[in-house]
């Protein structure tokens, strides 16, 4: 497997991983912020298709074929991301945006939602801590397109994630539900052009690591926790690039990985207030 990195110059292709970025902005905040679990339906799906649901239909030769994208059955909570997902523009997630020449090496993440002990959560993993960079970073489960994985896009983006998730994590992709794709985001220090893609985990199964010498753990992160003012912070790189964060699960979660789910806490209204103020220095090993 082949994943991004975007914090050094050069690209360490034995391990990288699409595990941490930069250039995530700061666009205006708006007000009425609110807590998973509201009671809001969702109303049509814009320009999503398919009514499978589900995480693609096998062909005889065992790969996934067709990778449909469904709002269908999704529960309320999940309601403001799905919208959230038809509208938000690329802009408004980042400003580096891919190469109008279509350059640059496709990637993809997987951002999968599901239900646990505490309510709705988010899976994410951590690297290894023998890595030679972004050790012991968290991350979403994703990385490059292979090219089997097809048009990076068409379905390429959402075979690759769950393709990824599979081999990273072990989840069973028949239980994971496609319902969104967030605007192509670009890493210009890595060149990675990254997809990310909403999954609902409609049947959850046991995940894990799956392979030691790149993964150290696969867990899930409350959103509750992920909201919690308690549990934020902003990171400062000593290359002066400063980002949102969020110290969950004894990790600290930062880079792509905290701006994406900044953002979508932010556009679906589930952001709370929190302290800004509040740092937390990297070093340059980060």
């Amino acid at each position: 497997m082949t994943h991004a990195s975007d914090t050094s110059e050069t690209t360490d292709t034995s391990d990288t991983h699409m595990s941490d970025g930069n250039g995530f902005q700061e666009p205006d905040r708006g007000s009425g912020a609110q807590e998973p679990g509201g009671t809001g339906s969702l109303s049509g799906t814009g320009s999503l298709s398919g009514t499978g649901g589900l995480g693609g239909q096998d062909s005889p030769n065992g790969r996934v074929r067709h990778v449909p994208l469904s709002t269908e059955g999704l529960p309320a909570w999940l309601d403001p991301v799905a919208r959230a997902a038809l509208t938000i523009r690329p802009t408004q997630l980042s400003r580096f945006l891919p190469p109008e020449s279509g350059a640059g090496r496709q990637s993809a993440v997987l951002i999968l939602f599901g239900e646990g002990a505490r309510g709705p959560e988010l899976l994410l993993m951590e690297r290894s801590g023998n890595l030679r960079s972004h050790a012991g970073q968290p991350s979403f489960p994703g990385g490059s397109l292979d090219p089997e994985d097809g048009d990076p896009l068409a379905e390429g983006p959402l075979r690759a994630a769950l393709r990824e998730a599979e081999e990273e994590t072990g989840l069973d992709p028949r239980g994971v539900q496609l319902f969104g794709v967030l605007p192509k985001l670009f890493i210009p220090v890595s060149d990675f052009v990254v997809t990310p893609v909403l999954g609902w985990w409609r049947t959850p199964t046991p995940v894990g690591v799956v392979d030691p010498a790149e993964t150290a753990r696969v867990f899930t992160v409350p959103v509750s926790d992920l909201t919690d003012p308690g549990n934020r912070a902003t990171t400062i790189h000593p290359s002066g690039h400063q980002g949102p964060a969020f110290l969950v699960e004894s990790a600290l979660v930062w880079g792509f990985t905290a701006g994406v789910i900044d953002r979508i806490l932010h556009f679906a209204g589930w952001e709370r207030p929190w302290d800004r103020t509040k740092q937390v220095p990297l070093d340059w090993r980060a």
